[in-house]
């Protein structure tokens, strides 16, 4: 019995390798980030290592939406809408983490 990629000619593995290699690096970059954010978070090499790791999280936010949500390839107002709504989870999120703080 033959393997399915074996099955496949040589310029239908190339193009496979093209489609792929973008989702594959991103999400390396998101297991990478995620490394440095634990990292950050478990050692506190600094007092305001929070910012550090809010820029870490907003990076990866940014990955998710325009790579893995495709959204780099919407017309420009679905990209508005798309980081409006990511920006109204944060609010909301935000606005959660508050209450329970604040109690």
């Amino acid at each position: 019995m033959r393997k399915p990629l074996a099955a496949l000619s040589a310029d239908d593995r190339a193009l496979l390798r093209k489609r792929l290699r973008t989702p594959f690096l991103t999400f390396l970059a998101l297991l990478a980030l995620l490394a440095i954010n634990v990292t950050l978070g478990a050692t506190l090499p600094f007092a305001q290592v929070w910012i550090v790791e809010l820029a870490v999280v907003a990076v990866m936010v940014a990955l998710i939406l325009l790579v893995s949500m495709e959204v780099i390839h919407e017309p420009p107002l679905i990209r508005l809408f798309s980081g409006l709504g990511f920006f109204w989870v944060a609010i909301l999120v935000g606005m959660t983490l508050t209450d329970y703080l604040g109690r």
